[in-house]
């Protein structure tokens, strides 16, 4: 991907013309991930990351019904609840472009018309909100035909629960039909997808040598936002784990597991030094890379508003080609 790639063509462009200016040209072009709400963050915490978050200019911020059904004690839909007792408690709702997700919380299973339906309801009640500003597909339902997809989606549309309609790991070849199927039918189109991508997740959106074959050419092919997760590689590249014993008692240790070889240490090493030759914190380089790549707004969550200080500053990081070629080769083995 490249900057340019991210623009939509004049035909998507006319497509979407009723579409949200804070999704294709944000303000501050980084999302923040809602995550640690609830899990790495308490409630007062989350408060404080939030409004840090706002008072730096940012306005994106992406949940979903499943988070954090993970951690012990939770059940899915904290990070919906705390959002949603934020804006109750600040009326600051209409600051925020509101992103969330559906089909992987297991109370909520699946992308039926039946369960999409209950869910959006569902997190409607819990963000407190009337409306959700991108509803993402969080993960694919084969039992579910694109033209089932698109009219389900556009079905919440028309009747004013969402805005617009994202997709989140379906494969490139499931995005398009959706894409075709609610064009044939002239249905509300999807506009943005949410990809794994980061240093050390690469290929899922480049596709290859020709990139034909990933996320990356189906963004350019239908003028879509691009927002990927885990950009920081579950907190690898914020340099703050250098061996494969600083995982040991991480938070996020399960996440970080699948990084424990020498590959990635080497790749954290290389980050490092480029972030000190463009004067910038490890984290902030990994984003500015991801924004040079073309993304529109990178994801990236924090625990505390001190955390937050370094994914803010990653859009005023303006690396040298010199520096994003040293990147590319360091992080080629993860392509």
């Amino acid at each position: 991907m490249t900057q340019s790639q991210t623009v939509p063509t004049e035909a998507a462009a006319a497509q979407t013309a009723a579409v949200d200016p804070r999704l294709h040209r944000p303000a501050l072009p980084l999302v923040l991930g809602g995550n640690t709400f609830g899990w790495t963050s308490d409630r007062e915490q989350s408060f404080a990351v939030i409004e840090a978050f706002l008072a730096a200019g940012g306005q994106h911020i992406d949940t979903a019904d499943g988070y954090s059904q993970w951690v012990p004690g939770n059940s899915g839909g904290e990070s919906e609840t705390i959002l949603g007792e934020w804006f109750a408690a600040t009326g600051r709702r209409g600051e925020v472009f509101l992103a969330t997700k559906v089909g992987s919380w297991s109370e909520r299973p699946g992308l039926s018309a039946e369960n999409v339906t209950a869910a959006v309801e569902d997190s409607l009640r819990r963000l407190q909100t009337d409306v959700i500003d991108l509803y993402y597909a969080h993960f694919d339902d084969d039992s579910q035909s694109p033209e089932q997809l698109a009219r389900t989606f556009d079905g919440l549309v028309k009747a004013g629960k969402i805005r617009h309609i994202g997709i989140s790991n379906l494969s490139p070849a499931r995005q398009r039909a959706w894409i075709a199927a609610a064009e044939a039918e002239g249905l509300t189109v999807p506009v943005a997808i949410q990809p794994q991508y980061s240093l050390v997740h690469r290929g899922d959106v480049e596709g290859g040598a020709d990139g034909t074959g990933g996320y990356g050419a189906v963004a350019r092919e239908h003028g879509l936002a691009v927002f990927p997760y885990y950009t920081l590689g579950s907190g690898l590249l914020t340099g703050k784990y250098r061996t494969a014993e600083d995982f040991s008692g991480a938070a996020r240790e399960g996440f970080l597991s699948g990084f424990s070889d020498g590959r990635a240490v080497e790749l954290v090493e290389t980050l490092v030094a480029v972030a000190e030759d463009a004067s910038a914190q490890p984290a902030s380089a990994a984003l500015a890379w991801l924004l040079a790549k073309g993304v529109t707004a990178p994801i990236a969550s924090a625990r505390t508003p001190e955390q937050l200080e370094a994914l803010v500053a990653a859009p005023a990081v303006a690396l040298t080609n010199a520096q994003i070629a040293r990147l590319d080769a360091a992080s080629a083995r993860f392509a």
